[in-house]
């Protein structure tokens, strides 16, 4: 014993001056074969010494596929920043000949007649997924280990293993992430490292190594699959159908080791309830693992397996089981804590022992996982059989490109899609033939369908880790109706094509074009990149019996930089590049009115700035970013929080304040409100949006946002005092975490130009809330009488909404002043409130 606390004290001593041997991870005894290269041949230094970067990683990889013939690897495409995003086939040599055989017969486990294939033969596929979050990158570097180990062991159980497992190896869910955060680390190391937490190395600069490249939570991207990160991994997903899939996170310094099932309450209905019992019996060899190596742990308490847009749930939906893991992080290379010195050799070992342990499970549990992923499939057939919903419909006459975007979002996840047969109207809604599609619910993807497209107002739990609503109909703003008969449906659709925009005709007068198309502000840019004088109609008018809506576009023939067949030619290039329609015609009169009317205002060509930098909320500048840098194509100038006063404002047009919370802007308030005073506009979201109220650029009137009670009504509505150990979970479910709301919004105004019904869905994760202006035509946009939509929301809170609006916009000087207090762009694949956001852009100054 006396030994064992020397070797102890001995290891804590090394690895604390930098120092670890691979015993500390692997058995020094185990039979490896020495032709396999450790991580360190390649390296440089032993695992945990440095943090892995991403280019090393992906070296040592290829090197292990080229030296085992357990391995394979292959690259599934690029990040933003053009690193691989890699994928390791690891299974016995003998599976490797058989490998489409094996994929096949797993596939028809989901298939009508599964029945007929022999699972005890069948080997069980395991998805091992790596710091989707690249500053938790302790998995990362823990795959570097367990590649080393399945390629080189020459162990009897693990040859049997590799025998009864196909191994998806994805070794960085996040290349960009984990680089940014490895140079981080690495770049701010101490030689003799030093443990305090206020040490540089472990307090990364904004924006930090969590997001991709332009800042997005890859684990909030499984559903929407909106990034090219995401969309690799859902592939390999859907090919496979894993039976497991390991999802390795970090959480905070002072905790230990936490795996699922979590909360029992929190899960989506959805799920099975199997699900549940299987994750449970898997963690008891997580159990086992941890307890044989003395580190703490902890399950059923924390997270959730609600929203399916995350790794450990979007499994759960498809037939599969999802595990969350959350390691204690060092957030560097040794940091105190609650529990000791941690290292992050540590936390790179107890992150290896959950894989170990998952494979074990995986062999060990193989039958049960292939019955119940048979089982899931044919259980979801059978109940979609009986229900009275046979076929989902979403269309949108007006916005193709939205519509296309929707389908191939839905398609990405191998749910067939079908033609319309004929058009129908339902509710006011019309569903036009080539401009509608049907997705049939009696399909093995059942499950997932309802998982985009259902509501929920109703919960036994109240407290969410992510959004309670993510309803795929609200967040494209598409018509939608569900049938309860297939006679609409047509022929399925082999691949959703992108519609194409047109020229209908030369125009020697002028060209019009709507604002409803999802790609107007795109084709706005590449006009004005070319000095072509636009205009917009404030009014709606009719024009050769063809009628137009309020925000109709207009380029007079004209006067412009382009004579007549230049202008027409450069229409078709945008058309196609857009998907925006453009008309031509011979005239200017019109029904209404004309089009050299002063209700066509001139659209000045914007230049546009962002704040950014500290106590900027970095997803929802990420988010505008992506959307105007790779949707629209319009440039957008990042300006650091620390610069703006090296900085003359008064080049741009704009100003966007992305959520903001902190108090360096302060000192430049006089310098912001002078840009507006001279014509500028400044665009405020969420927290931005008290900011500056507070600093008077602004006059509102928020509703209290305090007006807690001492008791609580319970969810069968008796109303209880809230005990001490109740508080946390009292003041969670006051928050606004993530639902829809309904909206009923002005269509003259400018805001709102190109929405094409009356209702607009918007999605909410603030608890903040502006009571509307006096003067009714100041409040465009108004949530409705019974507003909630999808999602969950306290009574109170609900009460506080329906007396608020969401955007207020006032003039400061020449400029104007504009605020949102929800959040317009949610994770890139809320494209129906988009246009808000370019409409503040470009029409500003007619509010």
């Amino acid at each position: 014993m006396k030994k064992s606390l020397l070797f102890l004290f001995l290891l804590m001593v090394s690895m604390g001056s930098s120092q670890v041997d691979m015993a500390y991870y692997l058995d020094s005894d185990h039979p490896y074969n020495p032709a396999i290269p450790t991580p360190q041949d390649i390296l440089g230094y032993e695992v945990g010494e440095w943090h892995v970067s991403h280019d090393k990683l992906v070296a040592y990889m290829r090197q292990l596929a080229m030296a085992s013939d357990r391995v394979h690897i292959e690259s599934r495409g690029k990040t933003f920043e053009g690193r691989p995003i890699l994928l390791l086939t690891i299974t016995s040599p003998e599976n490797h000949k058989k490998l489409k055989q094996i994929q096949d017969t797993h596939i028809a486990l989901t298939e009508i007649g599964s029945e007929k294939v022999n699972i005890e033969v069948q080997p069980l596929v395991v998805y091992q997924g790596f710091s989707i979050h690249g500053n938790e990158p302790s998995g990362a570097n823990a795959g570097l280990l367990a590649a080393y180990h399945l390629a080189a062991s020459e162990s009897l159980e693990t040859t049997e293993l590799l025998k009864s497992l196909v191994i998806l190896f994805d070794p960085s869910f996040n290349p960009d992430g984990l680089q940014r955060f490895a140079n981080w680390a690495n770049t701010n190391r101490n030689m003799n490292l030093n443990a305090d937490p206020n040490d540089r190395e472990y307090n990364e600069a904004w924006p930090r190594g969590r997001t991709n490249h332009y800042w997005f939570d890859l684990n909030r991207d499984w559903l929407p699959a909106q990034l090219p990160e995401s969309r690799a991994r859902i592939k390999t997903f859907i090919n496979w159908l894993p039976n497991i899939l390991t999802d390795h996170h970090e959480m905070g310094t002072n905790s230990s080791f936490f795996f699922q099932p979590g909360i029992s309450s929190r899960v989506n209905p959805l799920t099975p309830k199997m699900n549940q019992e299987l994750t449970k019996e898997i963690g008891t060899y997580h159990i086992a693992a941890f307890n044989k190596l003395g580190s703490l742990y902890y399950s059923e308490e924390d997270y959730d397996d609600f929203y399916y847009g995350k790794g450990s749930t979007y499994p759960d939906v498809n037939g599969s089981i999802g595990i969350l893991f959350e390691q204690a992080s060092s957030r560097g290379h040794i940091q105190e804590s609650d529990n000791g010195l941690l290292s992050f050799p540590f936390t790179v070992r107890n992150q290896l022992t959950a894989e170990f342990s998952t494979l074990k499970a995986a062999t060990s549990m193989r039958v049960k996982l292939l019955q119940y992923m048979r089982k899931f499939y044919n259980d979801a057939r059978l109940e979609s059989s009986k229900v009275k919903q046979k076929a989902i419909v979403i269309g949108n006459d007006k916005d193709p490109a939205t519509l296309y975007h929707l389908a191939e979002t839905i398609e990405r996840h191998k749910i067939k899609i079908h033609h319309l047969k004929n058009s129908f109207t339902k509710n006011g809604k019309t569903f036009s033939q080539n401009k509608s599609y049907v997705i049939p619910l009696n399909q093995k993807k059942n499950k997932l369908i309802r998982a985009m497209f259902e509501t929920q107002t109703s919960f036994t739990d109240s407290l969410f880790y992510d959004v309670s609503a993510w309803s795929f109909q609200h967040a494209f703003n598409v018509n939608y109706t569900i049938e309860n008969n297939t006679n609409m449906m047509g022929a399925v659709i082999d691949k959703i094509e992108r519609p194409m925009g047109t020229v209908d005709q030369k125009g020697t007068f002028a060209y019009l074009f709507e604002a409803h198309n999802y790609y107007t502000p795109k084709a706005l840019h590449l006009l004005q990149e070319k000095n072509i004088r636009i205009k917009v109609g404030l009014q709606p008018f009719i024009i050769e019996g063809r009628e137009y809506d309020y925000g109709t576009y207009m380029i007079p023939v004209q006067n412009q930089k382009m004579d007549a067949d230049e202008l027409f030619d450069f229409l078709k290039i945008v058309a196609k590049e857009t998907t925006v329609d453009f008309q031509g015609y011979a005239t200017g009169a019109t029904q209404g009115i004309d089009l050299g009317s002063r209700e066509f205002a001139l659209v000045n060509k914007p230049k546009l700035a962002m704040l950014v930098g500290d106590d900027v909320r970095s997803y929802d500048a990420g988010e505008i970013w992506h959307l105007f840098d790779t949707r629209y194509e319009i440039p957008l100038t990042r300006i650091d929080v620390d610069q703006i006063g090296d900085v003359d404002l008064n080049e741009y047009t704009h100003f966007i304040l992305p959520s903001y919370s902190g108090d360096k802007l302060e000192i430049y308030s006089k310098e912001l409100k002078r840009f507006a005073k001279n014509g500028g506009v400044i665009i405020g979201y969420r927290s931005s949006v008290e900011w500056l109220e507070e600093h008077d650029f602004i006059k509102l009137d928020f509703l209290s946002k305090d007006e807690e009670e001492d008791d609580y009504e319970d969810f069968n509505g008796e109303v209880k005092g809230v005990s001490f150990v109740q508080k946390e979970n009292y003041f969670g479910a006051k928050l606004v975490s993530g639902a829809i709301f309904d909206t009923k919004i002005d269509r003259s105004h400018p805001i709102n130009f190109g929405v094409h019904s009356t209702h607009l869905p918007m999605f909410r994760n603030t608890s903040l809330f502006i009571a509307p202006d006096q003067h009714s035509y100041d409040n465009p946009i108004q949530y409705t009488k019974n507003p909630l939509l999808n999602g969950y929301i306290s009574k109170d809170r609900l009460k506080q909404l329906q007396s608020s609006v969401p955007f207020q916009v006032k003039s400061l000087g020449d400029g104007k002043v504009i605020v949102l207090t929800d959040n317009t762009n949610f994770r890139a694949f809320w494209y129906g409130t988009n246009r808000i956001l370019t409409n503040a852009i470009y029409l500003a100054d007619k509010m």
